[in-house]
Protein backbone atom coordinates (compact mmCIF):
# COMPACT_ATOMS: atom_id res chain seq x y z
CA UNK A 1 0.00 0.00 0.00
CA UNK A 2 1.43 3.37 -1.06
CA UNK A 3 1.58 5.97 1.66
CA UNK A 4 0.17 9.40 0.95
CA UNK A 5 3.03 11.81 0.45
CA UNK A 6 3.02 15.59 0.04
CA UNK A 7 3.32 16.58 -3.61
CA UNK A 8 6.81 18.03 -3.18
CA UNK A 9 8.07 14.68 -1.86
CA UNK A 10 6.05 12.56 -4.28
CA UNK A 11 7.62 14.53 -7.13
CA UNK A 12 11.05 13.34 -5.98
CA UNK A 13 9.86 9.73 -5.75
CA UNK A 14 8.55 10.07 -9.29
CA UNK A 15 11.95 11.28 -10.45
CA UNK A 16 13.58 8.30 -8.76
CA UNK A 17 11.21 5.97 -10.59
CA UNK A 18 11.94 7.74 -13.88
CA UNK A 19 15.68 7.27 -13.35
CA UNK A 20 15.17 3.54 -12.91
CA UNK A 21 12.92 3.40 -15.97
CA UNK A 22 15.78 4.99 -17.92
CA UNK A 23 18.18 2.34 -16.63
CA UNK A 24 19.94 4.69 -14.22
CA UNK A 25 20.52 3.53 -10.63
CA UNK A 26 19.56 6.46 -8.33
CA UNK A 27 21.82 5.13 -5.54
CA UNK A 28 25.28 4.44 -6.94
CA UNK A 29 27.73 1.91 -5.50
CA UNK A 30 30.82 4.15 -5.82
CA UNK A 31 32.34 7.07 -7.67
CA UNK A 32 35.90 7.98 -8.60
CA UNK A 33 36.28 11.34 -6.85
CA UNK A 34 39.67 12.75 -7.93
CA UNK A 35 39.44 16.23 -6.43
CA UNK A 36 37.62 18.14 -3.70
CA UNK A 37 36.36 21.70 -4.04
CA UNK A 38 39.24 23.26 -2.09
CA UNK A 39 41.80 21.28 -4.12
CA UNK A 40 40.43 22.71 -7.35
CA UNK A 41 40.25 26.26 -6.04
CA UNK A 42 43.75 26.05 -4.55
CA UNK A 43 45.28 24.59 -7.71
CA UNK A 44 43.21 26.41 -10.31
CA UNK A 45 46.08 27.82 -12.36
CA UNK A 46 47.78 24.48 -12.99
CA UNK A 47 44.48 22.65 -13.56
CA UNK A 48 43.20 25.21 -16.05
CA UNK A 49 46.49 25.49 -17.95
CA UNK A 50 46.84 21.72 -18.29
CA UNK A 51 43.11 21.27 -19.00
CA UNK A 52 43.28 18.30 -16.66
CA UNK A 53 39.96 16.61 -16.09
CA UNK A 54 38.63 16.54 -12.56
CA UNK A 55 35.92 14.44 -10.97
CA UNK A 56 34.11 16.08 -8.08
CA UNK A 57 31.21 14.81 -6.00
CA UNK A 58 28.93 16.29 -3.42
CA UNK A 59 25.47 17.44 -2.42
CA UNK A 60 23.64 19.70 -4.86
CA UNK A 61 22.89 23.01 -3.14
CA UNK A 62 21.50 25.24 -5.88
CA UNK A 63 20.47 25.22 -9.54
CA UNK A 64 20.13 28.28 -11.77
CA UNK A 65 18.80 27.30 -15.20
CA UNK A 66 19.29 29.27 -18.40
CA UNK A 67 17.47 27.31 -21.08
CA UNK A 68 20.09 24.99 -22.56
CA UNK A 69 22.59 25.61 -19.78
CA UNK A 70 22.65 25.91 -16.01
CA UNK A 71 24.90 26.82 -13.13
CA UNK A 72 24.79 24.91 -9.87
CA UNK A 73 26.77 24.52 -6.64
CA UNK A 74 27.75 21.34 -4.85
CA UNK A 75 29.01 20.88 -1.29
CA UNK A 76 31.73 18.39 -0.37
CA UNK A 77 33.72 17.92 2.82
CA UNK A 78 36.10 20.75 1.92
CA UNK A 79 33.58 23.37 0.86
CA UNK A 80 31.51 24.49 -2.12
CA UNK A 81 32.26 24.76 -5.82
CA UNK A 82 30.26 25.88 -8.83
CA UNK A 83 29.53 23.64 -11.80
CA UNK A 84 28.38 24.60 -15.30
CA UNK A 85 26.20 22.26 -17.33
CA UNK A 86 25.71 23.03 -21.02
CA UNK A 87 23.49 20.89 -23.21
CA UNK A 88 25.74 20.90 -26.28
CA UNK A 89 28.71 19.80 -24.13
CA UNK A 90 27.16 17.00 -22.06
CA UNK A 91 24.73 15.90 -24.78
CA UNK A 92 20.95 15.50 -24.86
CA UNK A 93 20.83 12.34 -22.73
CA UNK A 94 22.99 13.76 -19.95
CA UNK A 95 21.11 17.04 -20.01
CA UNK A 96 17.84 15.17 -19.59
CA UNK A 97 19.43 13.40 -16.64
CA UNK A 98 20.28 16.79 -15.19
CA UNK A 99 16.58 17.72 -15.30
CA UNK A 100 15.94 14.88 -12.84
CA UNK A 101 18.37 16.33 -10.30
CA UNK A 102 16.98 18.08 -7.21
CA UNK A 103 18.59 20.22 -4.55
CA UNK A 104 19.86 17.80 -1.92
CA UNK A 105 20.91 15.07 -4.37
CA UNK A 106 24.44 13.71 -4.31
CA UNK A 107 25.92 13.96 -7.78
CA UNK A 108 29.24 13.45 -9.54
CA UNK A 109 30.66 15.76 -12.22
CA UNK A 110 33.60 15.21 -14.52
CA UNK A 111 35.07 18.05 -16.56
CA UNK A 112 37.66 20.80 -16.82
CA UNK A 113 37.92 23.99 -14.80
CA UNK A 114 37.56 27.63 -15.82
CA UNK A 115 36.66 31.02 -14.41
CA UNK A 116 33.37 32.70 -15.20
CA UNK A 117 33.14 36.35 -16.19
CA UNK A 118 32.50 37.16 -12.55
CA UNK A 119 35.73 35.38 -11.58
CA UNK A 120 34.19 32.30 -9.93
CA UNK A 121 36.16 29.06 -10.34
CA UNK A 122 33.86 26.53 -11.98
CA UNK A 123 33.86 22.95 -13.25
CA UNK A 124 32.69 22.77 -16.84
CA UNK A 125 30.74 19.50 -16.81
CA UNK A 126 31.38 16.93 -19.52
CA UNK A 127 29.55 14.09 -17.78
CA UNK A 128 27.12 13.78 -14.87
CA UNK A 129 26.37 10.91 -12.48
CA UNK A 130 23.52 10.46 -10.03
CA UNK A 131 25.02 9.16 -6.78
CA UNK A 132 22.15 9.33 -4.26
CA UNK A 133 18.66 10.71 -4.77
CA UNK A 134 17.41 12.96 -1.98
CA UNK A 135 13.79 11.93 -1.46
CA UNK A 136 13.10 14.56 1.15
CA UNK A 137 13.72 18.27 0.50
CA UNK A 138 16.14 20.15 2.69
CA UNK A 139 14.51 22.53 5.17
CA UNK A 140 13.30 25.70 3.50
CA UNK A 141 15.91 27.70 5.37
CA UNK A 142 18.66 25.11 5.02
CA UNK A 143 21.16 27.85 4.18
CA UNK A 144 20.73 29.34 7.64
CA UNK A 145 19.16 26.65 9.78
CA UNK A 146 18.71 28.27 13.18
CA UNK A 147 16.16 26.15 15.05
CA UNK A 148 18.23 24.56 17.80
CA UNK A 149 15.77 21.71 18.32
CA UNK A 150 16.19 20.70 14.66
CA UNK A 151 19.95 21.29 14.77
CA UNK A 152 20.49 19.01 17.75
CA UNK A 153 17.96 16.32 16.85
CA UNK A 154 18.88 16.19 13.17
CA UNK A 155 22.57 17.02 13.23
CA UNK A 156 22.92 15.94 9.61
CA UNK A 157 20.78 18.94 8.58
CA UNK A 158 22.84 21.20 10.82
CA UNK A 159 26.04 20.06 9.12
CA UNK A 160 24.54 20.66 5.68
CA UNK A 161 23.22 24.09 6.60
CA UNK A 162 25.95 25.55 8.76
CA UNK A 163 29.54 25.27 7.60
CA UNK A 164 30.74 26.76 10.89
CA UNK A 165 29.35 23.69 12.67
CA UNK A 166 31.44 21.46 10.42
CA UNK A 167 34.49 23.56 11.29
CA UNK A 168 33.69 23.32 15.01
CA UNK A 169 33.69 19.54 14.92
CA UNK A 170 36.87 19.52 12.85
CA UNK A 171 38.42 21.64 15.57
CA UNK A 172 37.23 19.10 18.12
CA UNK A 173 39.24 16.47 16.23
CA UNK A 174 42.25 18.81 16.22
CA UNK A 175 41.95 19.20 19.99
CA UNK A 176 41.92 15.42 20.44
CA UNK A 177 44.98 15.12 18.22
CA UNK A 178 46.85 17.87 20.11
CA UNK A 179 46.14 16.21 23.47
CA UNK A 180 47.33 12.83 22.23
CA UNK A 181 50.50 14.29 20.74
CA UNK A 182 51.29 16.14 23.97
CA UNK A 183 50.73 13.13 26.21
CA UNK A 184 52.59 10.77 23.86
CA UNK A 185 55.54 13.17 23.76
CA UNK A 186 55.77 12.97 27.56
CA UNK A 187 55.94 9.19 27.68
CA UNK A 188 52.29 8.42 28.42
CA UNK A 189 50.79 5.25 26.96
CA UNK A 190 47.20 5.26 25.67
CA UNK A 191 45.13 2.39 27.08
CA UNK A 192 41.54 1.16 27.22
CA UNK A 193 39.59 0.04 30.28
CA UNK A 194 36.10 -1.50 30.65
CA UNK A 195 32.96 0.52 30.06
CA UNK A 196 30.78 -2.21 31.59
CA UNK A 197 31.83 -2.68 35.21
CA UNK A 198 30.55 -5.00 37.95
CA UNK A 199 31.32 -2.28 40.51
CA UNK A 200 31.38 1.37 39.52
CA UNK A 201 33.70 3.88 41.15
CA UNK A 202 36.08 6.78 40.74
CA UNK A 203 33.59 9.54 41.42
CA UNK A 204 30.37 10.64 43.04
CA UNK A 205 27.54 9.97 40.61
CA UNK A 206 24.49 7.83 40.00
CA UNK A 207 25.32 5.15 37.44
CA UNK A 208 23.34 3.63 34.60
CA UNK A 209 22.47 -0.01 35.24
CA UNK A 210 22.14 -2.74 32.64
CA UNK A 211 22.03 -6.54 32.61
CA UNK A 212 24.60 -8.95 31.19
CA UNK A 213 22.51 -11.88 29.94
CA UNK A 214 25.37 -14.34 29.35
CA UNK A 215 26.44 -14.21 33.00
CA UNK A 216 23.00 -13.30 34.37
CA UNK A 217 24.43 -10.36 36.30
CA UNK A 218 23.80 -6.64 36.59
CA UNK A 219 26.61 -4.37 35.43
CA UNK A 220 27.09 -0.61 35.39
CA UNK A 221 28.21 1.82 32.73
CA UNK A 222 31.35 3.42 34.10
CA UNK A 223 31.17 6.81 35.76
CA UNK A 224 34.97 7.17 35.67
CA UNK A 225 38.10 5.23 34.66
CA UNK A 226 40.12 5.95 37.76
CA UNK A 227 40.17 2.65 39.60
CA UNK A 228 41.09 0.61 36.52
CA UNK A 229 43.82 3.02 35.42
CA UNK A 230 45.35 2.93 38.90
CA UNK A 231 45.41 -0.86 38.68
CA UNK A 232 47.70 -0.34 35.66
CA UNK A 233 49.97 1.87 37.74
CA UNK A 234 50.14 -0.97 40.28
CA UNK A 235 51.15 -3.18 37.36
CA UNK A 236 54.15 -0.93 36.64
CA UNK A 237 52.98 1.01 33.57
CA UNK A 238 53.91 4.34 35.29
CA UNK A 239 52.31 6.73 32.75
CA UNK A 240 48.91 5.94 31.24
CA UNK A 241 45.98 7.82 29.75
CA UNK A 242 42.61 7.04 28.24
CA UNK A 243 40.16 8.89 26.01
CA UNK A 244 36.96 7.62 27.50
CA UNK A 245 33.21 7.77 27.33
CA UNK A 246 31.71 8.01 30.80
CA UNK A 247 28.06 7.87 31.82
CA UNK A 248 26.39 9.55 34.76
CA UNK A 249 22.68 9.27 35.41
CA UNK A 250 22.16 12.94 36.09
CA UNK A 251 20.29 15.92 34.72
CA UNK A 252 20.68 17.81 31.48
CA UNK A 253 21.82 21.41 31.37
CA UNK A 254 24.15 23.76 29.55
CA UNK A 255 27.30 22.00 30.77
CA UNK A 256 26.08 18.46 31.49
CA UNK A 257 25.22 15.55 29.21
CA UNK A 258 24.74 12.09 30.76
CA UNK A 259 27.09 10.57 28.16
CA UNK A 260 30.28 12.61 28.01
CA UNK A 261 33.91 12.39 26.93
CA UNK A 262 36.91 12.64 29.21
CA UNK A 263 40.63 12.10 29.36
CA UNK A 264 42.05 10.51 32.49
CA UNK A 265 45.80 10.23 33.01
CA UNK A 266 48.03 8.93 35.79
CA UNK A 267 51.72 9.44 36.38
CA UNK A 268 53.78 7.51 38.91
CA UNK A 269 56.13 9.49 41.17
CA UNK A 270 54.27 12.79 40.71
CA UNK A 271 52.08 14.64 43.20
CA UNK A 272 49.25 17.10 42.60
CA UNK A 273 51.62 20.07 42.28
CA UNK A 274 53.49 18.31 39.49
CA UNK A 275 50.14 17.71 37.80
CA UNK A 276 49.23 21.39 38.09
CA UNK A 277 52.43 22.34 36.28
CA UNK A 278 51.75 19.70 33.63
CA UNK A 279 48.17 20.87 33.06
CA UNK A 280 49.37 24.44 32.46
CA UNK A 281 51.87 23.29 29.86
CA UNK A 282 49.29 21.06 28.20
CA UNK A 283 46.69 23.84 27.91
CA UNK A 284 49.27 26.26 26.53
CA UNK A 285 50.30 23.68 23.95
CA UNK A 286 46.74 22.85 22.89
CA UNK A 287 45.70 26.51 22.61
CA UNK A 288 48.69 27.29 20.40
CA UNK A 289 48.23 24.25 18.15
CA UNK A 290 44.48 24.60 17.74
CA UNK A 291 43.89 28.37 17.86
CA UNK A 292 47.38 29.74 17.25
CA UNK A 293 47.16 31.88 20.38
CA UNK A 294 47.09 31.64 24.15
CA UNK A 295 44.09 33.96 24.19
CA UNK A 296 40.58 32.62 23.70
CA UNK A 297 37.60 34.75 22.74
CA UNK A 298 34.73 33.80 25.03
CA UNK A 299 31.26 35.06 25.81
CA UNK A 300 32.48 35.79 29.35
CA UNK A 301 35.46 37.79 28.14
CA UNK A 302 38.90 37.22 26.70
CA UNK A 303 40.63 34.35 28.49
CA UNK A 304 44.41 33.95 28.64
CA UNK A 305 45.58 30.34 28.80
CA UNK A 306 49.23 31.26 29.24
CA UNK A 307 50.52 30.05 32.61
CA UNK A 308 51.12 30.37 35.45
CA UNK A 309 47.51 30.13 36.62
CA UNK A 310 46.25 31.44 39.95
CA UNK A 311 46.35 28.86 42.75
CA UNK A 312 44.19 29.27 45.83
CA UNK A 313 42.88 26.88 48.53
CA UNK A 314 39.11 26.36 48.48
CA UNK A 315 38.45 27.91 51.90
CA UNK A 316 40.57 30.96 51.06
CA UNK A 317 38.65 31.43 47.80
CA UNK A 318 35.35 31.34 49.71
CA UNK A 319 36.56 33.78 52.36
CA UNK A 320 38.00 36.11 49.71
CA UNK A 321 34.73 36.19 47.78
CA UNK A 322 32.12 36.09 50.56
CA UNK A 323 33.87 37.01 53.77
CA UNK A 324 32.71 33.70 55.29
CA UNK A 325 35.48 31.67 56.94
CA UNK A 326 34.79 27.95 57.33
CA UNK A 327 38.20 27.17 58.83
CA UNK A 328 37.91 25.42 62.18
CA UNK A 329 34.14 24.93 61.95
CA UNK A 330 32.30 21.68 62.43
CA UNK A 331 29.41 20.30 60.36
CA UNK A 332 26.64 22.11 62.24
CA UNK A 333 28.47 25.46 62.29
CA UNK A 334 29.25 25.12 58.59
CA UNK A 335 25.55 24.52 57.85
CA UNK A 336 24.67 27.62 59.85
CA UNK A 337 27.20 29.77 57.97
CA UNK A 338 26.00 28.42 54.64
CA UNK A 339 22.37 29.27 55.40
CA UNK A 340 23.42 32.77 56.48
CA UNK A 341 25.13 33.11 53.10
CA UNK A 342 21.88 32.12 51.38
CA UNK A 343 22.99 28.65 50.27
CA UNK A 344 20.66 25.65 50.65
CA UNK A 345 22.63 22.77 52.17
CA UNK A 346 19.71 20.78 53.56
CA UNK A 347 20.70 17.57 51.77
CA UNK A 348 24.45 17.85 52.43
CA UNK A 349 25.60 15.09 54.73
CA UNK A 350 29.11 16.13 55.84
CA UNK A 351 31.22 19.21 56.39
CA UNK A 352 33.00 19.00 53.04
CA UNK A 353 29.76 18.80 51.07
CA UNK A 354 28.52 21.96 52.78
CA UNK A 355 31.72 23.84 52.00
CA UNK A 356 31.75 22.62 48.41
CA UNK A 357 28.15 23.73 47.88
CA UNK A 358 28.94 27.24 49.09
CA UNK A 359 31.97 27.35 46.82
CA UNK A 360 29.97 26.15 43.82
CA UNK A 361 27.22 28.71 44.27
CA UNK A 362 29.15 31.75 45.47
CA UNK A 363 32.65 31.46 44.01
CA UNK A 364 32.79 29.23 40.94
CA UNK A 365 30.71 31.36 38.53
CA UNK A 366 33.20 34.24 38.81
CA UNK A 367 36.33 32.18 38.14
CA UNK A 368 36.80 33.36 34.56
CA UNK A 369 40.57 33.29 34.15
CA UNK A 370 42.24 29.89 34.71
CA UNK A 371 42.33 29.15 38.44
CA UNK A 372 43.43 26.10 40.40
CA UNK A 373 41.26 25.60 43.48
CA UNK A 374 43.33 23.47 45.84
CA UNK A 375 43.21 21.68 49.18
CA UNK A 376 39.67 20.27 49.17
CA UNK A 377 38.05 18.91 52.33
CA UNK A 378 39.20 15.34 52.89
CA UNK A 379 35.68 14.03 53.44
CA UNK A 380 34.70 14.76 49.82
CA UNK A 381 37.98 13.42 48.42
CA UNK A 382 38.02 9.71 49.27
CA UNK A 383 40.55 8.77 46.59
CA UNK A 384 43.03 11.58 47.32
CA UNK A 385 45.93 11.57 49.75
CA UNK A 386 45.49 13.46 53.01
CA UNK A 387 47.23 16.83 52.85
CA UNK A 388 50.75 16.50 54.22
CA UNK A 389 50.50 19.87 56.06
CA UNK A 390 46.77 20.48 56.62
CA UNK A 391 44.88 17.85 58.65
CA UNK A 392 41.31 17.43 57.41
CA UNK A 393 42.18 18.42 53.84
CA UNK A 394 43.37 16.58 50.77
CA UNK A 395 46.01 17.10 48.11
CA UNK A 396 43.51 17.79 45.38
CA UNK A 397 42.83 20.51 42.86
CA UNK A 398 40.17 21.40 40.35
CA UNK A 399 40.81 23.73 37.44
CA UNK A 400 38.18 26.39 36.69
CA UNK A 401 38.00 28.45 33.51
CA UNK A 402 35.10 30.64 32.36
CA UNK A 403 33.14 29.63 35.45
CA UNK A 404 33.28 25.92 34.61
CA UNK A 405 35.17 23.06 36.20
CA UNK A 406 37.45 21.65 33.51
CA UNK A 407 39.49 19.12 35.47
CA UNK A 408 39.99 17.30 38.76
CA UNK A 409 43.28 15.93 40.11
CA UNK A 410 44.80 14.33 43.19
CA UNK A 411 47.92 13.16 44.80
CA UNK A 412 46.48 9.65 44.71
CA UNK A 413 45.83 7.74 47.89
CA UNK A 414 48.02 4.62 47.77
CA UNK A 415 47.78 3.36 51.36
CA UNK A 416 45.38 0.37 51.19
CA UNK A 417 44.51 0.58 54.90
CA UNK A 418 43.50 4.26 54.72
CA UNK A 419 41.75 3.68 51.41
CA UNK A 420 39.62 0.95 52.99
CA UNK A 421 38.69 3.32 55.80
CA UNK A 422 37.65 5.95 53.25
CA UNK A 423 35.53 3.45 51.35
CA UNK A 424 33.88 2.31 54.57
CA UNK A 425 33.00 5.93 55.39
CA UNK A 426 31.36 6.17 51.99
CA UNK A 427 29.22 3.14 52.80
CA UNK A 428 27.91 5.06 55.79
CA UNK A 429 26.86 7.87 53.43
CA UNK A 430 25.17 5.30 51.18
CA UNK A 431 23.24 3.96 54.14
CA UNK A 432 22.08 7.51 54.92
CA UNK A 433 20.64 7.76 51.42
CA UNK A 434 23.47 9.32 49.40
CA UNK A 435 22.94 7.47 46.10
CA UNK A 436 25.99 9.16 44.53
CA UNK A 437 28.50 7.67 46.97
CA UNK A 438 30.33 4.79 45.24
CA UNK A 439 30.36 1.22 46.61
CA UNK A 440 33.38 -0.49 48.13
CA UNK A 441 35.62 -2.16 45.54
CA UNK A 442 37.43 -5.11 47.14
CA UNK A 443 39.47 -5.95 44.04
CA UNK A 444 40.82 -2.41 43.82
CA UNK A 445 41.80 -2.54 47.50
CA UNK A 446 43.50 -5.87 46.86
CA UNK A 447 45.46 -4.31 43.99
CA UNK A 448 46.68 -1.53 46.32
CA UNK A 449 47.89 -4.18 48.76
CA UNK A 450 50.49 -5.18 46.17
CA UNK A 451 51.81 -1.61 46.29
CA UNK A 452 51.17 1.46 44.15
CA UNK A 453 53.97 4.03 43.84
CA UNK A 454 53.34 7.71 44.62
CA UNK A 455 51.04 8.82 41.82
CA UNK A 456 49.21 11.90 40.56
CA UNK A 457 46.01 11.56 38.53
CA UNK A 458 44.03 14.00 36.43
CA UNK A 459 40.67 13.77 34.72
CA UNK A 460 39.34 16.51 32.44
CA UNK A 461 36.22 16.86 30.36
CA UNK A 462 36.78 16.97 26.62
CA UNK A 463 33.36 18.42 25.87
CA UNK A 464 33.94 21.39 28.15
CA UNK A 465 37.43 21.89 26.77
CA UNK A 466 35.98 22.03 23.26
CA UNK A 467 33.33 24.49 24.50
CA UNK A 468 36.09 26.71 25.84
CA UNK A 469 38.33 26.61 22.77
CA UNK A 470 35.45 27.14 20.31
CA UNK A 471 33.51 29.70 22.38
CA UNK A 472 30.43 27.46 22.42
CA UNK A 473 27.61 28.29 24.80
CA UNK A 474 26.22 24.80 25.35
CA UNK A 475 27.65 21.30 25.63
CA UNK A 476 25.04 20.29 23.07
CA UNK A 477 26.81 22.51 20.53
CA UNK A 478 29.96 20.36 20.71
CA UNK A 479 28.44 16.86 20.85
CA UNK A 480 27.28 15.46 17.52
CA UNK A 481 24.21 13.75 18.99
CA UNK A 482 23.41 15.11 22.46
CA UNK A 483 20.78 13.55 24.66
CA UNK A 484 17.41 15.24 24.14
CA UNK A 485 14.01 15.01 25.75
CA UNK A 486 11.34 13.24 23.68
CA UNK A 487 9.93 15.66 21.15
CA UNK A 488 6.40 15.27 22.52
CA UNK A 489 7.39 17.02 25.76
CA UNK A 490 8.20 20.25 24.00
CA UNK A 491 10.46 21.24 26.89
CA UNK A 492 14.04 22.37 26.66
CA UNK A 493 16.16 21.03 29.56
CA UNK A 494 18.38 24.11 29.38
CA UNK A 495 15.53 26.52 30.01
Amino acid sequence: MNEQRPDIIQHRYDKMDKLREDGIEPFAYSYNQTHHSADIIGNFESLSESEEKVSVAGRLLSIRGHGKSAFAHILDRKGKIQIYVKKNVVGDEQYELFQLFDIGDFIGIEGTVFKTRTGEITVNAESLTMLAKSLYPLPEKWHGLADKEIRYRQRYLDLIANQEVVELFRKRTEIYKAIREFLDSHGFVEVETPILQPIYGGGFARPFLTHFNALDMDVYLRIADELYLKRLIVGGMERVYEFCKDFRNEGLDRSHNPEFSMVELYCAYWDYKDMMDFYEKMMENIAQKVNGSYEVEHEKGKINLKGPYKRIPMLDAIAEKTGVDFAGTDYEKARELAKEAGVDVENKRNWGQVVEEVFGEKVQPDLIQPTFITDFPADISPLARPHREKPGYSERFEIYIAGEELGNAFSELNDPVVQRQKFEELQTLRQKGDDEAPPLDEDFLHALEYGMPPTAGLGFGLDRMVMLLTNSHSIRDVIFFPMMRPEVSGEDPEE
